[in-house]
């Protein structure tokens, strides 16, 4: 009852306590934005897509973990999921505290040394190699690509981690100038290289899409297999590294890590 004698109505009495709920549960709701970017070149960790408005956007394996981390972590908010950007850019980024995290790195010194690791792998991939159609060569380990020579040219992409495996092996001729899968095949086309070794799923998806089935054969060995880490800035708090191990602690155990990898199987 007011202080004229009238009832409040009961409509406001309840506006008031759900003013005080929202009050109460804004500090526990508290969005963290963290930053990152779509590595180009990438597929199908970043995808070019076409949204349902029929937009151009950005999708793939890494955006939809992302999102995953999201819906168990609603305090979690990724930005720049949707802006391209060059390995190398997003490296230096992440020098300078202008980038948080990196989606999908490998557990090589030089990732080591500029980021930190959450535990749970987000997906292992099979590096192949890809050769000319009408190229005969038969190899059966890295040692049989060892004795080509300089006939035996490994084509990889600029500042990728596989270049520094196949660099630790020692004794392999690797060309790490280009910069796009497309580059690559064409390159390995021109004979400008022997082989081009790139990781799966991957690999396919840039021979469909340059068109070239009918002229690039995948090899069944030598094969690596690595795993992908959610790579985090060293400087990140250890409350927001802890939230997003958890959070992929959680999709791996309930399978939704392995169901978000087989969508992209080639």
């Amino acid at each position: 009852m007011s202080k004229s004698g009238q009832v409040r109505p009961l409509w406001a009495l309840q506006g008031v306590l759900i003013l005080l709920f929202l009050m109460l549960m804004l500090p526990a709701c508290a969005v963290t934005e963290i930053r990152t970017a779509a590595q180009e070149a990438s597929e199908p960790k970043y995808i070019a897509t076409l949204n349902p408005q029929g937009k151009i956007a950005i999708g793939g394996m890494c955006v939809d973990i992302l999102r995953a981390i999201e819906k168990v972590d609603p305090e979690l908010r990724f930005i720049g999921d949707q802006v391209w950007q060059p390995r190398a850019r997003i490296d230096a980024a992440l020098k300078t505290g202008n980038i948080d995290v990196i989606c999908g790195v490998q557990r090589i010194a030089r990732n080591t040394s500029q980021y930190q690791f959450a535990a749970t792998p987000l997906f292992s991939v099979d590096y192949l190699l890809a050769v000319r159609a009408d190229d005969t060569v038969a190899v059966g380990d890295w040692d049989d690509i060892r004795k080509l020579g300089n006939e035996g040219i490994i084509l990889a992409l600029r500042g990728f981690g596989i270049v520094d495996i196949l660099t630790q092996m020692g004794g392999l001729k690797i060309d790490d100038t280009a910069t796009s899968s497309i580059s690559n095949l064409k390159k390995l086309l021109a004979g400008r290289g022997r082989f081009y070794c790139h990781r799966s799923p991957g690999i396919g998806l840039a021979i469909r899409q340059a068109g070239l089935e009918d002229k690039i054969r995948l090899l069944s060995k030598p094969q690596l297999t690595e795993k992908f880490y959610m790579g985090m800035a060293k400087t990140m708090s250890p409350e927001l590294v802890r939230k997003i191990g958890a959070s992929l602690v959680l999709l791996e155990r309930n399978g939704e890590l392995k169901r978000i990898f087989e969508r992209y199987q080639e």
